[in-house]
């Protein structure tokens, strides 16, 4: 059942960051909003790594920004990849719950 829980861990925290990267861009919409706030600089620093990771490939569209689009894409498919690898290892080693 540990087990279980740390998989169930992992894969939330992947779950957390895909909302923080989908808060991050709904902000951006809200005219005049304080960056310099605590809540939002923690949220705009702390998102902004890995979309600038992007963001030096994904050229913006006319006013539109896709990096985040193909950002969340890559952090789906990698938790994916990292879960159910979790899951095939546990499972390998007898780990896993019945």
């Amino acid at each position: 059942m540990l087990t279980i829980k740390i998989i169930e861990a992992i894969a939330n925290c992947f779950y957390v960051y895909l909302l923080m990267i989908f808060v991050r861009c709904l902000l951006t919409w809200i005219p005049g909003i304080n960056w310099d706030s605590f809540i939002f600089k923690a949220l705009r620093e702390s998102v902004d790594i890995y979309l600038d990771l992007f963001r030096k490939f994904i050229p913006p569209v006319g006013p539109f920004d896709l990096s985040p689009i193909v950002a969340t894409i890559v952090l789906i498919v990698l938790r994916n990849v990292i879960v159910y690898g979790a899951i095939y290892l546990f499972a390998a080693l007898g780990l896993l719950g019945n």
